[in-house]
């Protein structure tokens, strides 16, 4: 390693450098010491270099000796940069410089100026307190340093300086610069002379008497020279130039400088690698005696050193780690010439020694830095290993297979050297297996610990593999199966296929070997193999293609064993091996309830696969579910086309949710569902696939709809249709269930027909022997859903048919009913003495007509005021429509002999326009099919056809509201089996008329109606002009029959119109009102001019009962008052005639 320093040479009179001021002055220039921040900017480099720091020494001029001395090229710090002579003397004392120092100075300067590559500077100290030189205006006398500087600055540098001596750093700066400049400018000289001397002897190559050695010590010169002002980067380039050179003279073949490839000495093989100082490199170089293997040893290490120095410690392992394992090939050419295993203990030893100089050498550097280098050690430790690996099969320490075999290589066991490696510890292992075993144990423990601080888990867990390897191999099996087991869980993460399968292998081999049974354990071990299998198509196993068959063959015969034997399922999810896609659309079965999906399997394993089931889940809205499935005794490798079976068909657009493929008690599980975060699997499946199901219109089915009647204040029903289809139903059970609702199962009852066999339970419904294409409807109770518009009901049937009297099928559907009606009314009262007229409005409430047929207010069953309703209607009236801008009205007056306490019923007969379009749709085609009886097979198809063409567009509405005429909008696009049967019922359709009668089932909503009552009434109004205000009273519509004997507080108050009016009198007051009786009050109104305008408002309300309180505060009776007089007009004439004034006019 070369010295980092400069060389910075000084002289003076004898008499200063012989005092103690000299020592002094020399501490305070040691202070200032070293130079920071050195900037060298070079002619032939394209960038400034930075010297951050650089140590200085300082040596008398006398001991410099003589540039002859040696032809050795040396570094060109060996000599001073810089020559430095210190004057001591005042400034102003310029005899003795002209008498002693200038002569001294003169002959100093003749000395150094002469020397190549090399500044001076005159330096002239003085003490702070020194007189400053003055002259007259005649007489200049001038200083010493002027003198210095005419007589001895020849050029235009100025070399020459004063200094104040004192500790204060800033007067140093100056000094310190110029030191800095001077040493810069000499130091750039110095190296271009060398670089010149170094091209000029490259150049000369080819020529005869050129040697690679010298040349080697002359460049090696200029990087130690570049080594010890810190420039390390520019040193290495000198070594990596040096290596190519050897390089060079390696392929022309031209060693002669070189002794042999090597001659290996004692502790050769286990001496530390980057080490300088354990032979005499240098030496041997320049007596051209040199091994290959020394040198590229010595060159090595310069690298590494520098390396280390630039901080760039992270090359240094890899550097090493490529030139052990280049020269150890090299190496293994002359390996009969070599001591037994003596590359193997060198390279082992070397990476050794690398990894405890690396840690040496860590300081200062960040934490990624420390995780490439710790990556760095771990690969020489393995390498290391490795040569562990060797060792222990040539010696049958180790097996030769796998992971060992990785790096076989033979070993000679006759060599023509009878010498002994050196290494301590191999020499131990050699004599002994279980000292074997811990060394490569350790070795092993160490790279793992050092590529877990790295981060490298591959290259640890691969390590970990190879323990397990040694331990089935010692016969460890229990502590190998733990370790096989418990790796391919982190090789699979980071898609570590061919670790994971060769670990998985080893592991099926080593439960073999143990004799265990082949439990849950083994099968999941079995699965995990042929997943990766799946994966690498079986590239990582180093078998051929026929053994591989028979291997995996062997395999699944056994797994299809274990898996009989399991006592319960055992789901495995999503294995790679077998990949399933769907078709885009299943096709009905026409014959039965069901449907078919087609779809394809592959297989990539290279045998068949004997399993037992296929099957798919398709889920769609409200969790319906579709399971489609079929019986398959194997399944072939490659592509395989199946056809699954669903016994129910829920219609709509359905998601495919998972596929399954049971072999015994194995199920292999996929879910092909896409999640929210969606990743790519190693099955390759695909996500997010639609399956569309058509509708089967004969299949059994359930609709639910509201009661043809709805009694307000009884317990809500509704009509749950039980519809067979094509099948006879030897039974089913059907099952309701919401969170939100209550269904009384146990008080339903038939609604249509009384022949079918019904049986009735807490939680279900059971049918019996049901024929095909019938209906059944049942009355269900449920309970309160009057907080719901709508009520969502999955409904569960199981129901067997005589056709297939051994399947059970389970049909699951969602089906929602509306539970707020389609109208709403509202009541509108009005009383007029002993006669109470009510409005009532019915208002559609969603954007469908509502059809009409009948409004009828009905009077108490238990009536002791003999009520009469008589409706302004006509008993013949047609059919009302009302849609969402029109609603209908209808009137009714009442007349009651006392106060009414029960209430009245509203029955309104109603149905949707939809539904009577449906009907009359229905009679047509009944119509049609009773002169073509063979396209009674398309009834179902047929009316949804033409449904299908009403729906799209409304036109017709119109026009039949008014006529009942039925024009069905739009062109025929059906099967052409439905083309004749559409045209004869639109026909028929155009024809209808709206019947005088309504037909067809309707809907009947009951609503109860009370009467509404008051305590008092208020009647009539006055006359204008003199007027007499008279207020009536009546009690008829009190709410108790007592009320007539009562006395009430009434108060009154004549509104003023200022404008039209003038009130005179008692305009507001109080009075007791009795039943039928009138109270009168005499008023005069005054007309502020003509015109025509009504008569005053008169206000009329009740004062509170004395003594009767409700919620707490005083009772006011309810009262309505209406103005006989009120909607009058008043017509005042102007007021005609003449007035006369008399004024006076004063005297004349």
């Amino acid at each position: 390693m070369a010295k980092k320093s400069v060389l910075v040479s000084y002289a003076g009179l004898p008499s200063f450098l012989l005092s103690s001021n000299w020592d002094q002055f020399k501490q305070t220039l040691l202070a200032q010491l070293p130079l920071r921040n050195i900037h060298w900017k070079s002619a032939s480099r394209t960038s400034i270099r930075t010297i951050q720091e650089l140590d200085v020494s300082l040596v008398p001029l006398d001991s410099i000796r003589d540039e002859l001395t040696s032809q050795v090229p040396t570094s060109i710090l060996e000599k001073p940069l810089l020559n430095l002579y210190i004057v001591t003397c005042e400034n102003a004392d310029l005899e003795a410089y002209r008498t002693t120092i200038k002569k001294q100075v003169k002959e100093w300067h003749a000395t150094v100026s002469n020397r190549k590559n090399q500044e001076w500077m005159i330096l002239h100290v003085v003490r702070p307190d020194a007189k400053t030189p003055s002259g007259t205006f005649f007489q200049l006398k001038g200083s010493v340093l002027d003198k210095l500087k005419a007589d001895f600055n020849t050029d235009k540098r100025d070399r020459c300086m004063q200094l104040i001596w004192t500790t204060n750093p800033s007067m140093w700066g100056e000094f310190i610069t110029k030191l800095k400049d001077g040493m810069l400018v000499a130091f750039e000289a110095a190296v271009a002379q060398r670089e010149e001397e170094v091209k000029r002897s490259e150049s000369q190559r080819q020529m005869p008497g050129w040697n690679f050695c010298t040349f080697f010590i002359l460049k090696e010169s200029l990087a130690s020279s570049f080594e010890g002002v810190t420039l390390s980067d520019e040193a290495l380039l000198q070594y990596d130039e040096l290596e190519a050179s050897f390089y060079q003279a390696l392929k022309e073949k031209n060693l002669s400088w070189f002794g042999t490839l090597i001659s290996p000495t004692s502790k050769d093989d286990s001496s530390p690698l980057l080490s300088i100082s354990k032979k005499p490199y240098r030496d041997l170089i320049l007596a051209n005696t040199i091994t290959v293997f020394d040198f590229r040893i010595y060159l090595l290490t310069r690298q590494c050193e520098l390396l280390a120095q630039s901080g760039r410690t992270t090359e240094v392992c890899k550097k090493t780690s490529a030139f052990l394992g280049a020269f150890g090939r090299r190496l293994r050419e002359v390996e009969k010439d070599l001591p037994r295993f003596f590359l193997q203990s060198w390279i082992y030893s070397s990476a050794l020694s690398v990894v405890e100089q690396c840690d040496s050498w860590t300081s200062g550097l960040s934490d990624v830095q420390l995780a490439v280098l710790n990556a760095g050690k771990g690969e020489l430790l393995e390498l290391a290993r490795n040569q562990l690996d060797l060792i222990g099969m040539n010696l049958g320490f180790l097996p030769q297979k796998p992971p060992f075999s990785n790096v076989w290589v033979p070993i000679s066991t006759e060599t023509k050297s009878t010498a002994k490696i050196s290494n301590p510890q191999l020499l131990k292992a050699l004599d002994s297996q279980d000292a074997f075993y811990e060394v490569y144990i350790n070795t092993t423990n160490h790279a793992i610990d050092l590529y877990a601080k790295a981060g490298r888990r591959k290259f640890a867990l691969k390590l970990h593999g190879s323990l397990a390897a040694l331990d089935l191999h010692r016969g460890q099996l229990d502590v190998a199966l733990t370790t096989y087991n418990s790796l391919p869980a982190h090789y699979a993460p980071h898609m570590w296929t061919s670790l994971e399968s060769s670990m998985l292998q080893r592991a099926l081999e080593t439960h073999a070997a143990l004799g265990k049974p082949k439990d849950r354990e083994w099968i999941h071990i079995l699965l995990s193999f042929l997943s990766t299998y799946a994966s690498s198509s079986g590239a990582d196993m180093l078998m051929k293609e026929d053994e591989k068959i028979a291997y995996i063959s062997g395999l699944i015969d056994a797994l299809k064993v274990s898996a009989s034997e399991l006592e319960s399922d055992l789901p495995h999810p999503d294995h790679p091996a077998i990949s399933t896609q769907v078709s885009s659309s299943a096709t009905l079965a026409e014959t039965r309830d069901g449907m078919y999906l087609d779809a394809t399997v592959y297989n990539s394993l290279p045998c068949s696969l004997p399993i037992d089931e296929i099957s798919v889940i398709l889920t769609g809205r409200d969790s319906e579910r579709q399971r489609f499935s079929i019986a398959v005794e194997s399944l072939n490798p490659g592509t395989s086309q199946i056809r699954m079976f669903s016994p129910v068909s829920n219609a709509g657009t359905f998601l495919l949710e998972s596929s399954e493929i049971r072999m015994s008690r194995l199920l292999f599980h996929w879910t092909h569902r896409r999640t929210s975060t969606p990743k790519v699997s190693r099955a390759g499946r695909t996500s997010g696939v639609l399956v569309r199901i058509p509708r089967d219109l004969q299949a059994f089915d359930v609709q639910l709809r509201q009661p043809p009647r709805v009694q307000f204040g009884q317990s809500p029903s509704m009509i749950v249709a039980v519809s067979t289809g094509r099948n006879e139903v030897s039974k089913a059970i059907l099952k309701l269930s919401t969170s939100s609702v209550t269904f009384d199962c146990q008080d339903t009852s038939l609604h249509t027909d009384g022949s079918a066999e019904v049986e009735f339970t807490p939680d279900s419904i059971i049918l019996s022997n049901l024929p095909r294409n019938h209906v059944v409807e049942l009355l269900v109770p449920h309970s309160d859903v009057s907080v719901f518009n709508a009520m969502k009901v999955p409904i569960e049937v199981e129901y067997v048919t005589t056709a297939e009297i051994s399947m059970t099928r389970v049909l699951r559907l969602s089906r929602i009913i509306s539970t707020a009606l389609p109208i709403s009314v509202n009541v509108e009262d009005f009383f007029r003495g002993k006669q109470l007229f009510s409005k009532f409005t019915v208002s559609t409430l969603s954007h469908q007509h509502v059809r009409i047929a009948s409004a009828v207010l009905e009077p108490p069953r238990i009536d002791d005021n003999k009520v009469r309703v008589v409706t302004s209607c006509s008993q013949k009236r047609s059919t009302a429509t009302v849609t969402p801008s029109q609603p209908a009205n209808f009137l009714f007056q009442i007349k009651s002999d006392g106060p009414v306490r029960d209430p009245l019923t509203l029955n309104i007969k109603y149905r949707m326009l939809r539904e009577e379009v449906e009907f009359v749709i229905d009679m047509a085609i009944d119509e049609v099919l009773d002169t073509h009886p063979e396209w009674h097979a398309h009834r179902t198809q047929l009316h949804a056809k033409l449904i299908e063409m009403l729906e799209s567009d409304a036109s017709w509405v119109e026009i039949y509201s008014i006529s009942g005429e039925l024009d069905v909008p739009g062109s025929i696009v059906a099967p052409g089996e439905l083309h004749e049967p559409i045209e004869k019922t639109k026909k028929i359709l155009q024809s209808h008329q709206h019947p005088r009668s309504p037909q067809g089932p309707w809907h009947e909503i009951s609503i109860p109606v009370d009467v509404p009552s008051m305590t008092s009434t208020y009647l009539y109004a006055g006359q204008p002009i003199s007027a007499l205000l008279s207020i009536h009273t009546t009690f008829h519509w009190g709410s108790h029959a007592d009320d007539k004997q009562r006395q009430y507080s009434i108060q009154y108050d004549v509104e003023e119109m200022v404008k039209e009016w003038l009130v005179s009198g008692k305009k507001r007051g109080s009075f007791s009102a009795m039943d039928d009786t009138t109270f009168t009050v005499p008023i005069t109104l005054v007309a502020l001019h003509h015109g025509e305008f009504t008569l005053p408002r008169v206000v009329v309300s009740a004062l509170p009962l004395q003594n009767e309180l409700t919620m707490g505060s005083m009772s006011i009776p309810s009262t309505e008052t209406y103005q006989v007089h009120g909607a009058e007009k008043v017509l005042i004439l102007p007021r005609g005639g003449r007035s006369t004034f008399v004024l006076g006019m004063g005297s004349t």
